[in-house]
């Protein structure tokens, strides 16, 4: 199944204090990352988020927000900074007992010292906040699979429709190659003809047409770009991610083609070339974006 890497989606959440919204951005890439963003009081949970991430998708960069509204996520709780009332009241003694002041240290003294007092938001461990979390999570997962997979789908009738074309047009060059030599034997006997007043030996023209047609032999060639358009429709076919295998053949096809084009010596030859090139840079632009 070919699977696109682009894909968006959105899932949401909640209860009557909290609501959960998760945002979800794919695009191509070699391999599979994510950059997760939602609040700090729920960082424990971005292991959990990327496994689950990791059954839907295989391959690609996803960009993963995530927000949360609503109460539940955070305990607030007073501090007293002992140390510092310590060195608080100790300096006040020490001052104390130097100018002889009489006046002593009160709770009021304390309470005007805003470092002495703190209030620190505390991480509350909420189960119903993680699962609406994952249940957002999810939600948003199953809408960038689907958007992934139709996208796919128009992306695998495109490049059936270039393989097809690339096929057509090998199979044409490959019945034409013959031809090409052929000319050549004609061409090389008028020729001789002409320089020795057709006094030509037909060993000669036989070996410089062999000798030709060696060098402009591209049945080679030909029976690998067959092989290569052949795997590449069953890649097609296949259920595990198939992005970087199309790739290869591509390449690899690719390859082949250009081999043909500097060995066929031939301008019809060297325009089908041409647009055997065209289709493998449009099917190249395509498997870039497929998992």
């Amino acid at each position: 199944m070919v699977i696109s890497m682009t894909g968006y989606g959105r899932g949401k959440a909640e209860n009557d204090h909290v609501r959960v919204t998760v945002e979800i951005k794919t695009v191509n890439h070699r391999f599979c990352e994510y950059n997760i963003r939602m609040p700090r009081q729920l960082l424990f949970l971005e292991d959990k988020v990327k496994k689950k991430a990791n059954e839907y998708i295989r391959r690609g960069r996803g960009e993963i927000f995530i927000t949360v509204e609503g109460e539940g996520l955070v305990s607030k709780e007073l501090k007293f900074d002992w140390d510092i009332a310590d060195q608080f009241v100790s300096l006040i003694d020490t001052v104390q007992e130097k100018y002889q002041f009489t006046s002593q240290v009160t709770l009021q003294d304390l309470l005007k010292l805003e470092t002495v007092f703190s209030v620190e938001e505390v991480p509350a461990e909420n189960d119903e906040v993680e699962w609406l979390l994952l249940q957002a999570l999810t939600s948003a997962l199953e809408d960038v699979k689907r958007m992934r997979v139709q996208e796919g789908q128009e992306l695998a009738y495109d490049l059936e429709k270039h393989k097809e074309k690339l096929a057509a047009i090998a199979q044409h060059v490959k019945q034409y190659a013959p031809s090409v030599v052929r000319a050549y034997k004609d061409r090389l006997a008028m020729k001789l003809n002409e320089l020795t007043d057709g006094l030509i030996e037909e060993s000669r023209l036989v070996t410089e047409a062999a000798i030709f047609a060696d060098k402009c032999d591209i049945n080679e060639e030909l029976t690998r770009l067959e092989s290569h358009l052949l795997q590449f429709a069953e890649t097609l076919k296949q259920k595990d991610p198939i992005g970087r295998k199309l790739d290869f053949l591509v390449q690899e096809m690719n390859r082949e083609v250009n081999t043909i084009g500097s060995k066929g010596n031939d301008s019809l030859i060297t325009k089908e070339v041409v647009e055997m090139k065209s289709l493998l840079e449009k099917m190249k632009e395509q498997v870039q974006n497929i998992e």
